[in-house]
């Protein structure tokens, strides 16, 4: 991350390469948990950095929260009741709050700068899911929530934390994973970003071998988030019962694809066989 606030570019280094935009810094100051900074790109609009990596950004943040949502929303037994954790910039709250079979969506942000932060300065993202009152936010460790959940109480969980560091090194863990199954209904479906098998590639694969090991069925779906290292990125699916996060229920298909720049049926269907043979292989050697 550069240092110098009246530059003109802002970089996130990871392993020798960095990942950079074009623009200005708006924001940036220290909450209790992280560096929070929000710049203004040329390219994609405004952008949320958290400890200095890119979160999401006015222009590139379909490409990740459609492909974090839609393939478990479409095809969970039910949708009533779900959880979201970490998401503090309203993407995935705005995308799940679409269906509207949802009658409550509890969101557990740690950071509530994030939220603050993010309602100010990039309104656009959590759209009208701020003022919908399906939405109940508690700032609160996601961890320390699922801990505490009730068995069988989420039609859905998605977590939507940054990379396994800070606030959300305790969400790429076995504990965890287990306490979001134990909170499942039957039919229910878990997700999380996976992050990239290629920056990324020790905590992706052991990620997803650890929610194997935790749900019965598990599969990473691949896509694309051109600002994130490497730009190819990862989201995985698991269940109890069976892959049926891998057939989206055809009405909720048609209640909401018109309006998707990036998920349809036919797109996550593809998404979930990209997976490169070099991968397969790899997780075939762990089972």
């Amino acid at each position: 991350m550069t240092n110098n606030q009246t530059s003109k570019w802002f970089d996130e280094y990871h392993k020798g390469v960095r990942y950079g935009l074009q623009g200005e810094i708006l924001i940036d100051l220290k909450s209790e948990y992280q560096q929070i900074t929000v710049f203004n790109s040329r390219r994609y609009g405004r952008a949320l950095l958290l400890n200095g990596c890119w979160m999401t950004a006015e222009l590139q943040e379909k490409n990740y929260h459609e492909c974090l949502v839609h393939p478990a929303l479409s095809s969970a037994l039910q949708i009533k009741k779900g959880l979201i954790i970490g998401g503090g910039d309203g993407g995935t709250a705005r995308e799940c709050l679409r269906y509207q079979d949802i009658e409550q969506l509890d969101l557990v942000e740690i950071d509530e700068k994030v939220i603050e932060i993010s309602q100010k300065y990039l309104p656009i993202i959590g759209g009208s899911a701020w003022k919908d009152p399906r939405l109940k936010i508690n700032i609160q460790d996601g961890i320390e929530w699922t801990e505490n959940t009730k068995e069988n109480t989420y039609d859905f969980i998605i977590v939507d934390g940054s990379d396994p560091a800070g606030p959300a090194e305790g969400l790429f863990n076995e504990s965890f994973f287990r306490n979001c199954k134990r909170s499942l209904r039957a039919g229910g479906i878990f997700a999380m970003q996976s992050e990239s098998p290629e920056s990324f590639l020790t905590i992706h694969l052991d990620t997803v071998r650890t929610i194997r090991k935790v749900f019965k069925y598990a599969d990473p779906l691949y896509g694309w988030v051109p600002m994130y290292p490497s730009g190819w990125w990862s989201w995985t699916f698991a269940a109890m019962e069976g892959a049926h996060y891998l057939k989206p229920l055809p009405q909720r298909v048609d209640a909401i694809s018109q309006d998707c720049k990036i998920w349809s049926a036919q797109w996550q269907k593809g998404a979930f066989q990209a997976i490169p043979a070099f991968i397969e292989r790899a997780l075939k050697a762990s089972n």
